[in-house]
């Protein structure tokens, strides 16, 4: 058996370089929305805000193509070219749905969004595409393991949206103009995709398995999971404005910066582990060793916001939100939980288990149940820790008894939980 250091090194192999492409990403797009909140003013730059929200639906298609694209090639990589050809044909099309779909209701957007523009509204429908199509692309490039690829369309996702979305904001600061940054911004990993992935592939025997409905089926099993873990990881803030008062839900608001900042920082650890978690041989040794490498850099994000409070508060917004300092290694003890739940999530999709998604849908109605009857920041916030620690516990056994060592062949993926 593998000693511990050596499974590290081995899950961190390729993440060198996906770490700061990541990092490099993160920080991009978290400058331009900076950039965007102080060049557009509150009011613009809240209708950007639900814009940018309203495309994170989008985040999902794209994130469920690109688990499925990763995980039929890591699994079997001797049908690379058919599942390519497939993956790249259902992407297109669902990326022309998407975006049809959304044109058709950008008037009922405009409405709810009180963006007073239809043409803004409208607009959205065109960013879904490029949106779409990268996932798609992503998700190939990383059941190849083609890191240093794949780091490209991720600095690319990053850098041309701060790039561009802050020069035309420049020229005229409104949220139409923000869009357009971002949607063109978004077309750069797009072209690198293609010239990525564009050399000729060895078509190999097709196999029924890689068909074009069962990767449309995979495709929305997926999405479903990765919306589940979307909502319960998103859910608390709405519950706050609901259940505290306006000066309570904002300081909860402050806190959970810290919470996404945890969150986000191990993502590497996920792209790199999940093409492993995909092959019966590898899952459980990258399953453990990623929840390890995860928990270590949680742990050391607590501390430091435990012992360096008021240096922690810089990043969540300063001294407006001194009163939560105290309490910021409690916000970071919850990123450190939703970065191990969403590892165990990506688990799930590797394995292509379909009952587990329950548990996910069951704690996110317990959090908003049990949140609501809550009246108090600090019991809000143990609440929302309770249930995520609870549904981290049982998609840990879950997960370990799946993929527990045996002669027996694995369950078929319907069984699997």
């Amino acid at each position: 058996m593998a000693s511990p250091t050596r499974r590290l090194t081995e899950l961190l192999g390729g993440g060198g370089v996906i770490a700061v492409a990541m990092a490099v990403m993160n920080i991009a797009t978290y400058g331009f929305t900076m950039i965007a909140a102080r060049m557009l003013g509150p009011r613009s730059y809240g209708a950007l805000a639900s814009l940018m929200a309203t495309l994170l639906v989008v985040t999902v298609l794209q994130l469920g193509l690109q688990a499925t694209a990763a995980r039929r090639i890591a699994a079997e990589p001797a049908h690379v070219a058919q599942i390519e050809k497939t993956i790249l044909g259902v992407t297109y099309r669902a990326a022309a749905a998407l975006g049809v779909l959304l044109l058709v209701i950008s008037p009922l957007l405009n409405i709810v969004l009180r963006l007073d523009s239809l043409l803004t509204a409208a607009l959205v429908s065109v960013v879904s595409v490029p949106f779409t199509i990268m996932g798609a692309q992503a998700g190939i490039l990383q059941g190849e393991r083609r890191w240093h690829a794949l780091s490209v369309l991720y600095v690319l996702s990053g850098v041309p949206r701060i790039v561009i979305g802050t020069a035309l904001i420049a020229w005229e600061p409104s949220e139409l103009s923000a869009l357009v940054g971002t949607g063109l911004g978004a077309c750069a990993p797009v072209v690198a995709g293609w010239w990525l992935l564009r050399r000729p592939r060895d078509p190999g025997v097709a196999s029924q398995e890689h068909g074009f409905r069962r990767v449309i089926r995979e495709s929305v099993l997926n999405s479903q999971v990765l919306l589940a873990f979307f909502a319960l990881s998103n859910a608390d803030i709405v519950v706050a404005r609901n259940a505290l008062d306006s000066h309570d839900a904002g300081l909860y608001a402050g806190g959970l910066i810290l919470t996404k900042a945890v969150l986000f920082l191990p993502q590497f650890v996920v792209v790199i582990a999940f093409p492993s978690m995909s092959t019966m041989s590898e899952r459980r040794r990258a399953l453990t060793g990623s929840l390890g490498v995860v928990a270590v850099l949680g742990a050391a994000t607590t501390a430091g916001a435990l012992l360096l409070p008021q240096l922690a508060l810089v990043f969540v917004g300063g001294d407006r939100y001194r009163e939560i300092a105290d309490h910021l290694w409690i916000y970071a003890i919850l990123g450190t939980v939703l970065s191990m739940l969403q590892l165990l999530v990506y688990s799930v999709l590797a394995r292509q288990g379909q009952r587990s998604v329950y548990l996910v849908w069951a704690a996110f109605v317990a959090m908003v149940g049990l949140g609501l009857a809550t009246d108090t920041l600090r019991g809000l916030l143990t609440v929302v820790i309770a249930v995520d620690a609870v549904l981290l516990a049982a998609l840990l056994a879950v997960s370990l008894h799946v993929t527990k060592p045996s002669d027996e062949p694995d369950p078929e993926p319907a069984a699997a939980g």
